[in-house]
């Protein structure tokens, strides 16, 4: 019983489309949290080693903005080779979810932030066709997040 809305189409075009993204993880794991972080500076306070960095440049030198970009895509990646078994992505998502939820108190509408950035960087770099083909898996990643922070009384 799959709590999954994807074909097994849509899940075979949406691996073609990360795999190009996640081929240069560490770079575009960067480049995403650096846009997010100059576009939606509130997301900065989160971080706090990250909080007195202001330029874009210094962002990309950092290698705890590095390491996290990379921990973000490895996460994703966890998820997109899973897309076709929820018991399993569930369980990758599900901990994730919780960690993000008690620990760290992130606000859920983060996740929106970085995936639609993922989505426009994909369409930067490989055309609408690619972000097309991943927008569904976004989705999916933020609503079981969002179901998570749900249960956990967000």
């Amino acid at each position: 019983s799959s709590t999954m809305s994807l074909s097994e189409a849509e899940v075979q075009s949406a691996r073609g489309a990360w795999e190009k993204m996640y081929v240069d993880a560490e770079d575009n794991g960067t480049a995403v949290l650096v846009r997010m972080f100059t576009e939606h500076p509130d997301t900065k306070s989160y971080f706090t080693h990250f909080k007195g960095m202001d330029s874009a440049e210094e962002m990309k030198q950092s290698d705890q903005v590095r390491g996290h970009g990379k921990k973000v895509f490895g996460a994703i990646n966890d998820m997109v080779q899973h897309l076709d078994n929820s018991e399993a992505f569930l369980g990758i998502v599900t901990p994730l979810g919780k960690k993000h939820a008690t620990q760290l108190k992130i606000d859920p509408k983060n996740f929106r932030i970085i995936c639609d950035i993922i989505l426009q960087l994909m369409e930067e770099k490989f055309g609408g066709d690619c972000k097309a083909s991943f927008e569904k898996v976004t989705n999916e990643i933020c609503t079981h997040l969002n179901n998570i922070y749900k249960e956990e009384g967000w």
